[in-house]
C-alpha cells in the first residue's frame, strides 16, 4: 500500500467497491472529459459483471484510490492490442487536489509493466497534466469515437518507458 502527505492509499479492487465507482462514472461531466466511456455505461448490472471479471483477470492491475479511507477514485492497468494502457478515475468532488497525481505516481511504483500508455481526450486538459507530471510524454494523436459525445474525437496517446 502506498500513502502521502494527502492520506490518499491505494488498495487492490473489491466487489464491494464496485457500486461506488459506478456511481463516480455516472457523472456526466467525467464521462465527457473521458470520452471513451462503454456502451452499457449506465447499465449497473453490466457494470458490475465486467468489472468483476476484472478483478480475477491476471493481466488487469485494478487498485481502489483512497483518502482518508473513503474511496475517491480507481486507477488501473490492462492490456490493449498487447500493450499496457493505464486509465484513472476520480470522483468529481475530489477534482483539483492532486489526487489523479498522487495516485498514479504511487500505482507506477506498484506497476512495474512498461512501457504503458495513457490515452486522453484532447480537452482534458487536467488528465493530460496528470500524465506530464508522472513522466509520461506525448507520443501521438489517433482519432475515434466518443460515446460520451456521440461524435469522432482526437485523443492524444502518451507513454511511460521507465
Amino acid at each position: 500500500m502506498a500513502t502521502n502527505k494527502l492520506h490518499i492509499r491505494l488498495r487492490p479492487t473489491v466487489v464491494t467497491d464496485l457500486e461506488t465507482l459506478f456511481e463516480f462514472q455516472l457523472d456526466k461531466e467525467g464521462g465527457y472529459l473521458a470520452a471513451f466511456m462503454p456502451s452499457d455505461s449506465t447499465d449497473q448490472v453490466a457494470y458490475l459483471a465486467n468489472h468483476t471479471q476484472f478483478l480475477s483477470n491476471p493481466s488487469i492491475n485494478y487498485q481502489t484510490i483512497l483518502m482518508d479511507d473513503v474511496i475517491v477514485g480507481s486507477i488501473s492497468k490492462f492490456m490493449m492490442e498487447g500493450e499496457a494502457e493505464i486509465t484513472y478515475w476520480i470522483a468529481k468532488k475530489y477534482w483539483g487536489h492532486g489526487i489523479a497525481t498522487h495516485a498514479l505516481q504511487y500505482f507506477l511504483e506498484l506497476e512495474a509493466t512498461r512501457p504503458i500508455y495513457g490515452r486522453v481526450a484532447f480537452d482534458n486538459f487536467g488528465s493530460q497534466r496528470v500524465l506530464e507530471k508522472c513522466n509520461f510524454i506525448k507520443v501521438g494523436v489517433d482519432t475515434g469515437y466518443a460515446r460520451a459525445r456521440h461524435t469522432d474525437i482526437e485523443e492524444f496517446i502518451y507513454k511511460l518507458e521507465k
